[in-house]
């Protein structure tokens, strides 16, 4: 169950949130008995430090957590979460914080440190509770919460259990949960109603492959969020080694992220009409497999010489794109695990995007600071259009040379959408190792940071 604020109950303990700064005027106005305790203790106010208070009768009276110092809370995000779950079990209410303490933010840590993922082995994550902070929106931040662990769970359930089938489950139980209507286009029908990269991508699965297309709202600015679902990527005929395929569960990350999204715009019932586009596909190896040197002919009517089987995320996105933009949204947005050269360029913690629009990134690059949900603006860096121009063919699926790989896949992305405002986001989707609110597996990435910005990207 999506983690929720807990109800104030006569048990409910207090907890002192403590920084560097502050430690000793705090310890200061303890009564003396307490000042012993936590001194003898040895409580330092590092950030993840716990000190347990007792009453006079021996039971739990108190917590203090340690907030470290503002150049430590700075170095990462979530740093009250890095104490919860050295907690108790029991339900806490802050009774002091520092001053510029972050309460929306350290509160939607508390609740996302109770995730763990448990569907094959017993796992569990903090234990403690926690009383929604005044000023908080509850239901707010329970629907990111909530829209972020979906997010989480489908990244990090295995491809036996997680096809494009489950997936196209996975948003059917979505639109049900909140009355959302979707429609599912799959195996031959892509051909039938001109989806023909979907369908060559895809084909070569026995689990068919699909479009899902879910609308939602009917009244408001048109949003429109894209997400690839390759559910697993062997590569194709160019397949990958071993050690590149382990991960390859996560290709569907972008599917993951815009589901998690969904989710945070419908329980939040925000004033838009909503639509999510999934192309969900199992990259595989069989005798029907598309090939390199193929030519594909796209949705659009442009034409992609396949340079690499393994580039195959976005030509399936394409097919996408291109349906996206003949509904003429007022804003596209694309997520996609596409490529590698993202990660070298900025690592698994930043989630870069590409807009035209100077607006539209500013909002965002302000809203991921905000949230702690940090971005980094990359270039539609138009001089680098020659590369994916291959000469046989409109558009080159993968240029030779290896450079700016996630630039010119994203100005392929963007030949689909020409006329519209869109926003793509190359995200990982994958946290490497285990951080404070963040265990290691899937993650969603630049969700809270597009929920923050939208009301000023879509005028709400």
């Amino acid at each position: 169950m999506p983690p929720t604020f807990a109800t104030p109950t006569a048990e409910t303990l207090p907890l002192y949130v403590v920084e560097h700064d502050s430690f000793e005027p705090w310890q200061a106005s303890l009564d003396p008995a307490t000042r012993a305790w936590v001194q003898a203790t040895d409580f330092k106010p590092s950030i993840g430090a716990v000190a347990l208070l007792p009453g006079v009768d021996g039971t739990i009276a108190a917590a203090v957590v340690g907030y470290g110092k503002p150049a430590e809370r700075a170095r990462g995000r979530f740093a009250l979460a890095a104490a919860v779950a050295k907690l108790p079990a029991r339900v806490f209410y802050f009774e002091t914080t520092p001053e510029g303490f972050d309460a929306e933010t350290e509160a939607l840590g508390w609740l996302l440190s109770s995730y763990a993922f448990d569907r094959y082995a017993s796992a569990h994550g903090a234990k403690a509770e926690l009383i929604c902070p005044d000023g908080v929106d509850a239901t707010r931040i329970e629907a990111i919460a909530a829209g972020e662990i979906l997010t989480r769970d489908l990244i990090n359930t295995p491809a036996n259990d997680m096809g494009p089938d489950q997936l196209e489950a996975a948003a059917r139980a979505l639109a049900d949960q909140f009355g959302a209507a979707i429609m599912v286009c799959a195996g031959d029908d892509l051909l039938a109603q001109n989806f023909p990269m979907i369908h060559a991508v895809g084909r070569a699965s026995t689990r068919a492959p699909r479009l899902l297309d879910m609308t939602w709202g009917d009244a408001g600015p048109k949003l429109t969020l894209v997400g690839k679902g390759v559910c697993f990527d062997t590569g194709g005929l160019n397949l990958k080694p071993g050690n590149s395929m382990g991960l390859m569960k996560k290709d569907m990350g972008g599917a993951a992220t815009v589901l998690g999204l969904a989710h945070m715009v419908m329980a939040l019932n925000l004033p838009l009409r909503l639509r999510v586009l999934i192309p969900a596909v199992e990259n595989s190896v069989s005798g029907n497999a598309f090939r390199p040197g193929d030519i594909l002919t796209s949705r659009k009517g442009l034409t992609v010489e396949i340079n690499n089987t393994d580039a195959e995320g976005r030509l399936v996105l394409a097919d996408a794109l291109a349906l996206a933009a003949e509904d003429t949204p007022d804003q596209i947005i694309s997520m996609a695990t596409l490529t590698g050269a993202a990660r070298v360029a900025v690592g698994p913690d930043l989630s870069p995007f590409y807009v035209d629009d100077d607006a539209v990134a500013n909002a965002l690059m302000q809203a991921g600071a905000k949230v702690a949900d940090p971005l980094w603006r990359m270039p539609f860096w138009d001089p680098y259009e020659s590369m994916i121009e291959p000469g046989i063919a409109d558009l080159d699926n993968a240029p030779s040379g290896g450079f700016a790989g996630s630039i010119t896949a994203a100005l392929f992305l963007r030949r689909f959408v020409e006329g519209g405002r869109y926003t793509h986001f190359d995200i990982y989707g994958w946290n490497p190792s285990a951080k404070p609110a963040r265990p290691k597996g899937g993650v969603g990435m630049g969700a809270r940071a597009i929920l923050e910005a939208l009301p000023e990207v879509l005028g709400l």
